[in-house]
């Protein structure tokens, strides 16, 4: 569910209420979800149904399970209102989701968001979910993943000081991550995907001239990952490559840092964007905003994103 403060509650709602073609349930708080249907007033249309596994829930439209194996928020936690419960309370729906999908229960995990300040504020101190969700699975080679119908991205680093993404783009970083965007690529039924690979530095270094990790990192791993077999490109400039991806240049685009990879996805418009993790045991997807405090409780937060995040996922779930 997310930060229960926040916009979660609300386009989960919507969500259900235009109809899902696979069963789903929601880890989250069942009197904030309760509100927020009455809030929207569909509560002719939505009733809720609380589950304590996942096997429980219900397959009947109208019908939204809710699992809760943390305490139930208290009811003076509102919309739009910065509380350490609620930000705490995302953290433990997560984890909860996650251990039921290494448990086999789950057949993907769709995230609505969080806030890092106030699940920080309630004693989680984490960047965001994708660092849960890599700690609490074991994995050490994951990415992060935004795309939408024009555009795929995957990062080397994620959420880093500018100041640290040189030092972090290593040979083995940059590997890896070309290696996650071939499987990325393939989990979403691209049978020959064709990766391509931003540069560091402004033209890609130009020949060593505005530095050298395009010549000395990142140029030996995608020689490595062409001798893997994977159709691997670059370094191309960050200024153009975006644009030679959405063309249909390229399958996916290996970008260096957050911002580099995530500006192009965003520009495009938040409504479409997924942000997927690669590399996990199983898929998780999660919509590309934020919680939108200043909107939250007002009606008006728009479930596209949630949406898109649920059909990749289960596209992904299910390839071809």
């Amino acid at each position: 569910m997310g930060d229960a403060a926040g916009i979660g509650p609300e386009i989960i709602v919507k969500l259900f209420a235009a109809g899902l073609p696979e069963p789903a349930l929601v880890y989250g708080d069942a009197g904030v979800l309760a509100s927020t249907i009455q809030q929207l007033g569909l509560t002719a249309s939505l009733t809720l149904e609380i589950v304590s596994e996942p096997r429980k829930a219900s397959h009947h439209p109208g019908v939204i399970s809710v699992l809760n194996r943390w305490q139930a928020l208290p009811q003076d936690i509102k919309p739009g209102q910065p509380s350490p419960l609620a930000g705490r309370g995302a953290y433990e729906y997560l984890c909860h989701a996650i251990d039921d999908a290494m448990a086999g229960q789950l057949r993907a995990i769709v995230t609505a968001p969080l806030n890092k300040k106030t699940m920080q504020a309630g004693g989680v101190d984490f960047p965001g979910h994708t660092e849960i969700l890599a700690e609490r699975t074991h994995t050490e080679q994951y990415a992060m993943m935004l795309a939408n119908h024009e555009l795929r991205v995957i990062l080397v680093t994620i959420h880093v000081p500018l100041s640290e993404v040189s030092r972090l783009v290593t040979p083995e970083a940059e590997l890896n991550t070309i290696r996650l965007a071939w499987q990325a690529c393939r989990l979403a039924g691209i049978d020959k995907p064709r990766v391509a690979v931003a540069g560091l530095n402004p033209h890609a270094g130009e020949e060593g001239r505005f530095g050298r990790e395009d010549i000395d990192i990142i140029a030996p791993a995608i020689e490595k990952a062409r001798a893997e077999g994977i159709d691997a490109s670059g370094p191309w400039p960050g200024d153009t490559v975006f644009m030679r991806a959405r063309q249909g240049e390229f399958d996916i685009v290996v970008a260096q840092y957050h911002d580099q990879g995530l500006i192009p996805v965003k520009y495009m418009g938040l409504d479409q964007g997924v942000n997927v993790t690669v590399g996990l045991p199983f898929v998780r997807t999660s919509v590309d905003h934020g919680t939108a405090f200043d909107i939250a409780g007002r009606g008006i937060a728009d479930p596209a994103s949630l949406r898109a995040a649920y059909d990749l996922a289960l596209a992904m779930a299910h390839p071809g």
